[in-house]
């Protein structure tokens, strides 16, 4: 199970990107959050868990268990890997409910960090969050 939304929580890595000062340790540190996430098998690296609109690729998988949506997800590139783990961390072993009730727009204006993505990573990263909520919306 993953570690992001557990051990590792949305609160933290407000927490944590508000102690660098630039934006290149940021950066760094988004870079080893995406080192902490788990790779996905090759038979989840289909064409049905492939997230579209992202500028690399990206896989996502999850379940349900005891009521909790639990996601594992991953990339072939090292930041978006990273800014999985900033996702994951927001909704990672919440119910469908509270998925869909958690404020990601304010968590992302928190970690002041949609301005600093390229355009085409923003609409993966929002891609990303889309995937989830639909899957949460699905669910409940």
């Amino acid at each position: 199970m993953s570690q992001f939304g557990t051990d590792i929580t949305a609160a933290d890595i407000v927490d944590t990107l508000a102690f660098f000062d630039s934006w290149e340790e940021r950066y760094k540190y988004i870079i080893e959050l995406g080192k902490e996430l788990d790779a996905l098998e090759d038979e989840h690296r289909t064409e049905q868990n492939l997230i579209r609109g992202c500028q690399s690729q990206v896989w996502l998988i999850h379940s349900l268990e005891q009521g909790k949506l639990h996601f594992r997800a991953d990339s072939d590139a090292f930041i978006v890997k990273g800014l999985l783990g900033v996702v994951l961390a927001a909704y990672n072993g919440k119910t469908p409910a509270d998925v869909l009730a958690f404020d990601i727009e304010s968590y992302f204006e928190q970690l002041n960090l949609v301005q600093h993505l390229s355009a085409t990573r923003g609409n993966g990263l929002k891609s990303m969050v889309k995937r989830i909520q639909d899957i949460a919306a699905a669910t409940v």
